[in-house]
């Protein structure tokens, strides 16, 4: 009898980053985590836990509560030669080291005519619908695809979590990792080993002849489900995931937009000044003649994010937004 087929292993979003992290701590011997609660309780979410035990303290550093300290040392560490990966425990304390993320990291490699390497990670947490409030639930990737010098990587599934941190550690630029804390419990398909994202690869989720929707994060995931919506209006969606926000793969997204020739970008950051404003410019530079209707934007409203959860669920972009815009858009 044949031997029945092995399946395909799943893991959630936060056992993949585990996985992609010790990945890279067995691949790089001068590789180190650091950041708050990291070692001991293994992170806010516990997307570290076990590795101390694994790698002992030497290599999984507990840190005082000083953002602007955490940074230092990764900058510090990584142009002396280790690959730090840092831990920002929520993305909204990018404000904290602000000047050593813009004035040190992203610049020191330029400024030392490329003699300074600055190989270092950084995982931090993104997004609203926990319920936690102004100070804990921002999407800021806008500011750091604004600073030339960095890369920006934004993975919507368990696969791209684990490949994208591990294509981050080995890159010799500094890679901001942003993940979702609602994607958390995600469950998908993960290889064992060491696999790659590559940075600046786009995905096509979903292929389609007649719209476009680029879709970021976990609005890949309302994305699709807007799609299967539009599908029984006649309209033949294509959803791309970026997944790298800087570099952009903007071939990918023009290819489709010429096929389509009507697309949407959608982010859950503030659609006013967001990353979807770019890529917008972008494809009206790129493809213009193309296009049968101006380029549409789903995002959050210009607020801060609300703690009350019925607010915050109105305050976050879904399936439902999407279609009623590809509706208005479409004039359907």
């Amino acid at each position: 009898m044949a031997e029945a087929q092995q399946q395909p292993r799943k893991l959630p979003y936060v056992a993949a980053i585990t996985d992609g992290v010790r990945e890279v701590l067995k691949e790089q011997d001068n590789a180190f985590v650091i950041g708050e609660d990291v070692a001991g309780a293994g992170s806010v979410y516990g997307y570290y836990k076990g590795l101390l035990e694994e790698f002992g303290p030497d290599r999984i550093y507990d840190t005082p509560i000083s953002e602007e300290g955490i940074m230092g040392v990764g900058v510090g560490a990584a142009a002396t030669g280790c690959r730090p990966i840092v831990d920002l425990m929520f993305m909204d304390f990018i404000g904290e080291c602000m000047d050593e993320i813009a004035n040190q990291l992203a610049k020191m490699r330029y400024m030392f005519g490329g003699h300074a390497r600055l190989p270092v990670t950084v995982l931090t947490m993104a997004g609203a619908g926990a319920s936690l409030a102004a100070q804990h639930s921002q999407s800021l990737e806008a500011w750091l695809c604004h600073l030339p010098g960095l890369k920006v990587v934004m993975p919507s599934t368990p696969y791209d979590a684990k490949g994208l941190i591990i294509a981050a550690a080995r890159d010799d630029n500094p890679v901001f990792v942003v993940l979702n804390k609602v994607s958390l419990a995600m469950t998908g398909e993960v290889p064992e080993g060491a696999y790659e994202v590559p940075i600046g690869q786009a995905a096509v989720l979903r292929e389609g002849r007649d719209y476009t929707i680029v879709a970021t994060g976990r609005m890949v995931h309302e994305a699709l489900k807007a799609a299967e919506q539009l599908a029984e209006l006649g309209l033949d969606t294509e959803v791309i995931d970026p997944r790298t926000l800087q570099p952009f793969d903007t071939a990918t997204v023009v290819d489709s937009v010429r096929r389509t020739h009507r697309v949407m970008i959608v982010h859950e950051a503030v659609r006013h000044g967001g990353i979807g404003a770019e890529i917008a410019a972008t494809i009206q530079e790129e493809a213009f003649d193309y296009l049968d209707a101006p380029v549409a934007r789903v995002g959050a409203p210009f607020s801060p994010v609300p703690f009350s959860p019925a607010l915050e669920a109105h305050y976050v972009p879904d399936a439902e937004r999407i279609v009623a815009e590809a509706k208005r858009q479409l004039g359907l």
